[in-house]
């Protein structure tokens, strides 16, 4: 995503409030006739039996017993700003009193001089250079999150909020922290400032992290990077932190990287050796818009990135189900409606029954080709015809939220609309 893009989210940011949330779709029905309402499901989901599987987990939650289901959910500028996403991962945490995960893993991308989410923050000093798997020209390594901010100075302090401007006021708080980092060198120390904090602390160079576990619970906590090298190459690589406690329910990760494809996010070196510190029980992909972007688009390079993706994965996991997202519909250079859509969209349901995996047809949804004409007309999409407003993005969310409970429900045999009303009204 160019800077123009990076400053309509930025003022997107801003205008997301602390409120509690409101599940729009019933409402809005009626006004937004062009949606495909009929096309809004989990598609073959009941042929996987991961599914049935993440379900019966998902409904223990919902029950109000202990169990731990860990969601990632990667994609490019969509999920990187966390709107869509941070809204579903409040509907999930707040449908019962043991649905609240860990924050866990998140990028400080303002150090990377990008846009940062709203319902975190992280403030710094000293002078960093970001660099993002997604522009050509930067090379660096890059972590799983595909990003990367560079300091080369002596000391920067940096503080961790892990609470900002949120859909409630359910805050998280944790006891452990992870920074990701080149551990492969000794050049800087990463340090607490209050150390009468530390309870433990451990660095971890296969995954490239250094962990401190705290002897009580915080929301915000302040940290310093160090040299203690003076060499003339002497760099240090922030690749993300990760907020944690001993808590069990949803934790809900995201993974995104303005601009980002398959083949750039090939390109993050330790992607898999991070990965691999997870257990992922649902894995929603949301990779395609940019892939198919350009006139250029290569479909068997598109078809070969994605099954090696989803390989990756089930590595990790073999029993994880996995969500693959339509991309939505779009405009190339706000002009021109982008017919490639459609035939990324047919790799995308070839994967999923090659794998078992399932299907959330979100351009169908939207209204087939050139349907973004229409959002826009109706203040649902920028003029970039490619991200969406913010009650666009609240559409979206819901709409996925209501597949998602359905599937859910008809998998357990549970009553219609039982679990999409707990989860809305808890």
């Amino acid at each position: 995503m160019n800077f123009k893009y990076q400053i309509f989210f930025f003022f997107l940011l801003l205008c997301l409030p602390l409120m509690a949330q409101h599940y729009v779709i019933d409402s809005v029905k009626q006004e937004y006739s062009f949606i495909n309402w009929n096309a809004n499901k989990i598609k073959l989901a009941e042929y996987s039996p991961a599914f049935k599987k993440l379900y019966q987990k998902l409904n223990r939650i919902a029950n109000g017993e202990e169990e731990k289901v860990h969601v990632f959910h990667i994609g490019g500028s969509h999920i990187q700003a966390d709107i869509y996403s941070n809204r579903l991962r409040s509907y999930l945490q707040h449908m019962s009193k043991t649905a609240k995960g860990q924050r866990g893993f998140i990028f400080p991308y303002r150090m990377a001089e990008t846009n940062n989410p709203s319902n975190y923050q992280v403030n710094f000093d000293g002078e960093w250079q970001g660099y993002r798997c997604s522009i050509r020209k930067d090379s660096v390594a890059w972590g799983m999150s595909g990003v990367t901010a560079k300091f080369r100075d002596s000391l920067a302090n940096f503080a961790v909020q892990a609470n900002h401007n949120n859909y409630t006021d359910n805050t998280y708080n944790f006891d452990k922290i992870r920074v990701f980092y080149d551990a492969w060198t000794d050049d800087y120390e990463v340090l607490l400032k209050d150390t009468s904090l530390i309870k433990r602390r451990s660095i971890n160079h296969a995954a490239n992290f250094i962990e401190f576990e705290l002897h009580r619970s915080v929301e915000t906590l302040e940290l310093q990077v160090c040299k203690v090298k003076d060499t003339g190459d002497a760099e240090f690589l922030m690749m993300g932190l990760e907020l944690m406690n001993d808590g069990k329910g949803i934790e809900y990760t995201t993974i995104g990287v303005n601009g980002a494809s398959f083949s750039y996010y090939n390109r993050s070196a330790y992607f898999d050796e991070q990965l691999q510190l997870y257990t992922p029980d649902l894995f929603i992909v949301s990779v395609g818009t940019n892939d198919a972007y350009h006139p250029d688009f290569e479909p068997e390079a598109f078809r070969k990135n994605y099954e090696e993706f989803i390989q990756r994965v089930l590595k990790v996991n073999p029993e994880c189900a996995i969500l693959l997202t339509v991309p939505n519909d779009s405009y190339y250079k706000r002009k021109f409606p982008n017919p490639r859509t459609r035939i990324s969209r047919g790799i995308i349901y070839e994967l999923a029954r090659k794998y078992n995996m399932a299907v959330w047809d979100f351009y169908e949804i939207m209204g087939g080709f050139n349907s973004s004409k229409a959002w826009y007309a109706n203040k649902l999409m920028p003029k970039d015809r490619i991200h969406f407003t913010h009650k666009g993005y609240h559409i979206k969310a819901d709409l996925l939220l209501q597949a998602l409970a359905n599937s859910w429900e008809k998998e357990l045999k549970l009553a219609p609309d039982s679990i999409l009303k707990q989860i809305v009204n808890e």
